[in-house]
């Protein structure tokens, strides 16, 4: 029983100590903001998004508790004036603050993606490696993605490479090293070098021949802008709500793969369907043939996949089945989906269902004009609705059924009294005859 009472003890003195990290920020913040540098959150109390991120926002705070980055959280109901100066349009908003400098996070509401973000912001938009054990570190962490120039930083090379880390550095990392401590690991294709390190492998940039030449330096910028951003995801990334945004920007057929996740982070799967598929080995074939036709298919697709259906169910403006796949022209956002049920794909056939995209064989489905973003209004409406009622059905028929029980009364008065004076009018007729 003792024992009980103290582990009680220490949750709640944890629980404390990781609430008391967070400052409650007033409107003397517009005052202090120059002074350190600050990670805050701009909140409703009514909001049930921010309730859900409190959690959450308490780890962020303990997880940056010593560094220069001091975490807080503003309530915009009551200062007012803060949620004006920093022009904050939602709730919960999260907002890095250094100086005049203000960004704000478009990310996962995570704790592993909202403190990426804030160090990142807080450091240099490229930061210098040492040696070549601090470079060994950074390919040592599962699943890390990151670019580095390697070289002399004297090039014209150099300058648009920092110019991009600046534009990016709230979503990725971007890092610097001398070329003699490369020496140690890796062998260059070239002094100055850029490349990126994701799926246990480096992938170089390619200069244009003649680089150093003058008339070629707005071919190194375009082809550098366009080699970062066609790189800066995994093979096969997590397509989330959160990077669904910065997917679009990659300007490749963003390729779907479907399947439904729970809570706690495990694929679902309905083995009692007539065309029961596992979900977890449909992932794993379709990760198999990116992985084996990398070369072939890289330049075209951005892989990923996704554990929330309502993201590809919203582009495909209906129910997919789980799991399945999809494949999303970013550009024109039509869409493609395989002939074949999920239970008959083979790798053969999702080769030549990807075949048939890049030869533009393949049917194509939505797109971007005005009647398809109104119907995709009213599916995304329709279905909220109708998830609204499977969960509740009781307050869904509180939350529509009294507005419309109001609005029905007041139609009913309306119409009532308009023939209630058209009565009185016909009776008035009638007694002067």
């Amino acid at each position: 029983m003792e024992v009980l009472r103290l582990l009680a003890t220490l949750s709640i003195l944890q629980c404390g100590l990781a609430v008391s990290k967070v400052l409650e920020l007033s409107d003397r913040f517009l005052e202090l903001r120059g002074e350190s540098t600050w990670l805050v959150m701009f909140y409703a109390p009514w909001c049930g998004h921010c309730k859900k991120l409190e959690p959450i926002w308490n780890h962020v705070a303990h997880a940056l508790y010593g560094s220069e980055i001091r975490v807080g959280r503003v309530d915009c109901t009551r200062f007012t004036a803060v949620a004006t100066e920093f022009m904050v349009k939602g709730f919960p908003t999260i907002m890095f603050i250094q100086g005049d400098i203000r960004h704000s996070f478009t990310g996962d509401r995570t704790k592993d993606d909202i403190v990426g973000f804030a160090v990142r912001m807080a450091a240099p938009p490229v930061q210098h490696l040492a040696n070549h054990h601090e470079l060994q570190a950074l390919t040592e962490r599962p699943g890390h993605l990151f670019f580095l120039y390697a070289g002399t930083q004297d090039t014209v090379l150099w300058d648009f490479y920092k110019s991009y880390a600046e534009e990016m550095r709230a979503f990725h990392y971007f890092y610097s090293i001398g070329a003699d401590c490369m020496a140690e690991n890796f062998n260059l294709e070239s002094n100055p070098a850029v490349m990126v390190f994701k799926d246990d492998m480096h992938i170089f940039y390619t200069m244009p021949e003649e680089w150093e030449v003058a008339e070629n330096q707005t071919v190194i910028n375009e082809t550098l802008g366009e080699w970062l951003n066609h790189e800066r995801f995994v093979t096969f990334t997590k397509i989330t709500h959160g990077n669904l945004g910065q997917l679009w920007k990659i300007k490749k057929f963003l390729a779907i793969t479907v399947v439904k996740e729970n809570k706690i982070g495990s694929i679902t799967t309905d083995e009692n369907t007539q065309d029961y598929v596992d979900g977890y080995k449909f992932r794993d074939m379709v990760k198999a043939v990116i992985i084996n036709n990398r070369d072939k298919y890289h330049k075209y697709f951005q892989f990923g996949w996704t554990g929330t259906p309502d993201l590809a169910n919203s582009i495909a403006m209906e129910r997919l089945p789980l799991p399945s796949l999809i494949v999303v022209n970013a550009t024109t956002l039509h869409h493609h989906l395989p002939e074949d049920p999920p239970h008959h794909l083979t790798p053969q056939a999702i080769q030549i269902f990807l075949d048939s995209i890049i030869a533009s064989s393949a049917p194509a489905y939505g797109g971007d004009s005005w009647p398809v973003r109104v119907y995709r209004m009213y599916y995304n409406a329709r279905t909220s609705l109708e998830d609204m009622w499977q969960g509740n059905p009781v307050l869904t028929a509180v939350i529509f059924g009294l507005p419309l029980g109001f609005l029905s009364l007041i139609c009913y008065s309306i119409w009532c009294s308009d023939i209630l004076d058209a009565d009185e009018e016909e009776e008035h007729h009638e007694k002067k005859e």
